[in-house]
């Protein structure tokens, strides 16, 4: 057997297991469906970090088990365990402002610090104060947005008109509003967050998914995105989300490090208990919101399968599960731009880099889609620690009531809100490039 170190092909063309002759090769991993030799060749280890790792065990855990129980539903979210979501809510709420109350309690004792005017212990007041202003909760700001990424384009009603009157009608047929503006990046994602203290909501499209979906593929895409604040995630709740921020920064600053010194040694030593104690917090938190952001998860799938069909929403699992091919295409590209640079190739490697990936995602094998689900299913594999596995996600929306879509997104249309996009695609395709 041969292997192409890095990425694990394999040249034989029968199973050195079972016999049976091999699926994939090529661009894609050798793999034997019968028996799944090599069907997961590059593992993924263990996330670092205790927090993260206990993360993606609960996320596989609680996605399991919802996955059981709305089978048993039909798909439905309307379980029997809706009172004990309402008390889990309830805790995370409490809990989330016991930890924002420790925020405030610092701000206070510096102040009173300021006020008591004895010796340096004004000075000292600086220390609170200056931990309240790092751990209080980051509402952002659409101004501030601009600031973080400012090569991103940012869509505003005015600019697309085509685009948010789209959007407008999918968050209407899963029951929610739209959004403020939209940015676009490079990302093998899509997300909707909240901005300022009106909670303004803001769409990211990352082009590496948005591209090499089809248009009914983008409704479900988009119907999954607004679903979570159709069906209610205590994970988007201001007070709990700042309450997840607060517990992130304390962890990184208690953090270890590496001793070099008597007083490393002495400092580490007296940060154990505090971090012990932030540790267990966030596990608590963890506890209390994370089977209601699974199963939100999958309630904003079912919102995916209702207004853009299920075949749509499974096509997106599908795309999801290859996100690494596309990141590795993409990078293939920015690679070849720079080796280019200076070269005798003339035309801009810009110009049709978004067709190439289509190109590319097109050509991914039903086979190789096959192998990633058994694989995702063998590690759990999941977009993130609060997502569900995304085998189940799939099997899901491919084994319950089939769905037909309520918002068919034709040619003419499609084609539209492309031309809106389009300076975008370009602005990106050209900085991605250029490194």
């Amino acid at each position: 057997m041969t292997e192409t170190i890095g990425e694990r092909r394999t040249a034989d063309t029968v199973c050195p297991d079972c016999g049976t002759g091999l699926t994939g090769g090529g661009a894609y991993v050798a793999w034997c469906a019968d028996c799944g030799w090599n069907t997961d060749p590059g593992a993924a280890g263990e996330p670092d970090g205790r927090i993260e790792r206990a993360r993606r065990n609960l996320a596989r855990r609680y996605g399991e088990q919802l996955f059981a129980d709305l089978t048993a539903a039909g798909g439905r979210g309307d379980g029997a365990d809706r009172a004990g979501r309402g008390n889990s809510a309830l805790l995370a709420t409490a809990l989330a402002l016991a930890v924002h109350g420790v925020t405030l309690a610092l701000l206070a004792g510096g102040i009173a610090m300021i006020l008591a005017g004895e010796g340096l212990v004004p000075f000292l007041s600086a220390i609170p104060i200056g931990l309240a202003l790092v751990l209080r909760p980051r509402l952002g700001s659409l101004r501030g947005l601009r600031k973080e990424a400012p090569d991103l384009p940012v869509l505003r009603r005015p600019d697309a008109p085509e685009l948010f009157a789209l959007l407008d009608e999918v968050a209407g047929a899963v029951g929610t509003t739209g959004v403020t503006a939209v940015v676009v990046d490079p990302d093998v994602n899509a997300s909707v967050r909240t901005y300022g203290l009106r909670q303004r909501r803001v769409l990211t499209v990352g082009l590496g998914l948005w591209e090499v979906l089809t248009p009914q593929e983008r409704i479900a895409l988009l119907g999954h995105e607004f679903g979570h604040y159709a069906h209610g995630d205590t994970r988007h709740l201001l007070l709990v989300s700042g309450a997840f921020q607060s517990l992130d920064t304390w962890a990184y600053t208690l953090a270890p490090q590496p001793p070099q010194s008597l007083v490393d040694h002495f400092v580490n030593l007296t940060t154990v208990l505090p971090r012990l104690a932030v540790e267990g917090v966030t596990t608590l938190l963890d506890h209390l919101t994370l089977r209601g952001s699974q199963r939100a998860e999958y309630l904003a799938d079912e919102a995916a399968a209702r207004v853009g069909g299920s075949k749509a929403a499974a096509g997106v699992m599908d795309r999801l599960l290859c996100a690494e091919i596309l990141a590795g295409a993409l990078r293939r590209e920015i690679v070849g731009a720079r080796t280019r640079r200076g070269g005798s190739r003339a035309e801009n490697p810009a110009e049709g880099l978004w067709q190439r990936l289509a190109v590319q995602a097109a050509g991914v094998p039903a086979t190789e889609y096959e192998r990633l689900r058994r694989a995702g299913e063998l590690r759990g594999h999941s977009v993130d620690s609060t997502h569900p596995p995304t085998h189940l996600r799939h099997r899901l929306l491919t084994s319950g009531e089939e769905y037909e879509p309520r918002i068919a997104l034709d040619a003419d249309r499609a084609a539209r809100v492309d031309a809106e996009l389009a300076e975008a695609r370009r602005v990106i395709a050209r900085e991605l490039l250029r490194g």
